[in-house]
């Protein structure tokens, strides 16, 4: 990557703004996907019928 590209990148990169949506609350989204991906596993868990 040239010089020039890199430097222009970097400018587009520093002009946007924050990145963040503000109704989405990390901990909200983080509890859902850790309760979703325990479900997962609970429901993988009791339907394994190789033991």
């Amino acid at each position: 990557m040239s010089h020039a590209a890199l430097s222009a990148l970097t400018q587009l990169a520093a002009e946007s703004e924050g990145g963040n949506h503000d109704s989405l609350n990390p901990y909200l989204t983080g509890g859902s996907a850790l309760f979703i991906l325990l479900l997962l596993l609970f429901v993988t868990t009791r339907f394994n019928r190789d033991r």
